[in-house]
C-alpha cells in the first residue's frame, strides 16, 4: 500500500485560478478563455481577494502547506508577473517552510528563462498538460502544441532545475488505440517525471468535441478499450518505481501531490480567482464564474462570492468517505470518528457489508479502502455511498 511522505500532514492549501489559455481545447468545459495577452488587472483582482481572505481570523490562524496556481494556463502570463503574484501571496499568508508550490502549464508556454524565473520565485513543482505525444491525436482534440514542442518543454523543465514535475496524459481520445496510449506512456516515462496523472476523456456537453461526436464525425474508444488502456498503465507503472496512490494519479515514492491530497482528504483550502471555491471547516464558498464580473466586484471593494453552503455533519462525512476512497490508502476509521463522531460501519450498515462481501472494499488495520480489483470500477462503487 502506498505510504505518505515522511512528516506529511494535511495542512490547508491555497488555489489560484487563472482562466486564460492561448487557445481553448475542443474537449474543455472549464472556465477558461482564449487570450493572447491576459489582463494584468485580473492578477490585481486576485490579490484584492487574497487581502480580503487574509483578514479572516481563520486565515490568520493557519499555516498553509501548499499553493497551487492552476487554470487555464497560468504560464500564459509573463513569468515576472507570476513571480510578483507569488511574492505578494507569500507576504499575506503563512506558508509552511517547505510548502509545495505548483504552477500548471502547457508545453507551448514554457521558455527556459521563464522557468528559471519561476524557480527563483519559489515554485518547486510544475505540472505540464502534455495529454499526448501523438500529433494526430493532439490535432483531433484541438491541442495547441505537438510532440516536438512537448519534448522540448520537458527538456527545458529539467534544464531549469525542476526535480518535481507532473505530466498529464489523457486516454480514450478520438481514434486512439491501446498501442498508441502505451506509446504515449512509454514516451512520458522516458522523461522520468516524479508524478503522472492519467485521465480518461469525458465528453462535456456544449464543447466542440461533444458536437462532433453527436454528429458522428469522430468516435471514441469503447469502455472495454479504455479499460485495457487503464489496465496496461497500472501494470506498466506498477512494475516500475511508480505508486498508484489515487485512482488517476501515480508518483515516485514521496512525490504525492500534497495540494490534491488535501482535497481528497476533504481538508480546508482558500480559492482565489474566477470560479474558484474555498472550503473553510465545512463552509464552502464559490466565486463568480466570469473573470470580468470577478474583476469588477473586487475593484468596487466587494466580495466576489456567488454561492455559500454550510455542509452538515452527515453530508461532510459522506463526502470525506467518498473522496478518501479515491486514495489507495483509503480512509482511517478512527480519524472519521474523531472528525464526525460517525463510522462507515454504523452509517452505511448493510450497504457497506455487501460491498465488503463482494470484495469491492477492504477493511484492514483500521482503514476502509477500495480493493485492487475495484479500482477500475471506482465510480460505480463510490456511487453506492453517496
Amino acid at each position: 500500500m502506498p505510504t505518505d511522505p515522511p512528516g506529511l500532514t494535511t495542512l490547508p492549501g491555497i488555489y489560484v485560478h487563472i482562466p486564460f489559455c492561448l487557445s481553448k481545447c475542443d474537449y474543455c468545459a472549464f472556465v477558461s478563455l482564449p487570450c493572447r495577452r491576459p489582463p494584468g488587472s485580473y492578477l490585481q483582482a486576485v490579490l484584492r481577494q487574497a487581502r480580503q481572505l487574509a483578514e479572516l481570523t481563520w486565515s490568520r490562524e493557519q499555516v498553509f502547506g501548499s499553493l497551487f496556481i492552476g487554470g487555464g494556463t497560468p504560464t500564459i502570463y509573463p513569468p515576472e508577473q507570476l513571480a510578483a503574484l507569488l511574492g505578494e501571496l507569500g507576504g499575506l499568508f503563512r506558508l509552511e517552510a517547505d510548502a509545495e508550490i505548483t504552477v500548471e502549464s502547457n508545453p507551448n508556454t514554457l521558455s527556459l528563462e521563464g522557468l528559471q524565473q519561476l524557480r527563483r520565485a519559489g515554485v518547486n513543482r510544475l505540472s505540464i498538460g502534455v495529454q499526448s505525444f501523438d500529433d494526430q491525436l493532439l490535432r483531433a482534440v484541438g491541442r495547441g502544441h505537438d510532440r516536438a514542442t512537448a519534448l522540448a518543454a520537458i527538456a527545458r523543465v529539467r534544464q531549469a532545475g525542476f526535480e518535481n514535475f507532473n505530466l498529464d496524459l489523457i486516454y480514450g481520445l478520438p481514434g486512439q488505440s491501446a498501442e498508441q496510449f502505451r506509446a504515449d506512456l512509454a514516451t512520458a516515462l522516458e522523461a522520468e517525471p516524479t508524478h503522472l496523472a492519467l485521465y480518461q476523456l469525458t465528453p462535456e456537453e456544449g464543447t466542440p468535441l461533444a458536437a462532433r461526436l453527436a454528429a458522428g464525425e469522430q468516435t471514441l474508444p469503447d469502455d472495454d478499450q479504455c479499460a485495457t488502456m487503464e489496465e496496461s498503465a497500472r501494470k506498466l507503472l506498477g512494475a516500475m518505481v511508480y505508486e498508484q496512490y489515487e485512482i488517476s494519479n501515480y508518483c515516485q515514492p514521496g512525490y504525492q501531490c500534497r495540494h490534491n491530497l488535501n482535497y481528497w482528504r476533504n481538508g480546508s483550502y482558500l480559492g482565489l480567482g474566477a470560479a474558484a471555491f474555498s472550503c473553510l471547516d465545512g463552509l464552502r464558498i464559490g466565486n463568480v464564474r466570469g473573470p470580468g464580473l470577478y474583476r469588477r466586484l473586487l475593484a468596487a471593494g466587494q466580495a466576489p462570492y456567488a454561492t455559500a453552503e454550510a455542509l452538515g455533519r452527515e453530508a461532510a462525512f459522506r463526502e470525506t468517505v467518498i473522496m478518501g476512497l479515491r486514495l489507495s490508502r483509503g480512509v482511517e476509521i478512527a480519524e472519521l470518528e474523531r472528525r464526525f463522531a460517525l463510522t462507515p460501519q454504523a452509517y452505511y450498515g448493510t450497504m457497506l457489508t455487501r460491498l465488503l462481501d463482494l470484495g469491492l472494499l477492504t477493511l484492514e488495520e483500521g482503514r476502509l479502502a477500495l480493493s485492487e480489483r475495484a479500482f477500475p470500477l471506482a465510480n460505480q462503487v463510490l456511487s453506492q455511498l453517496v
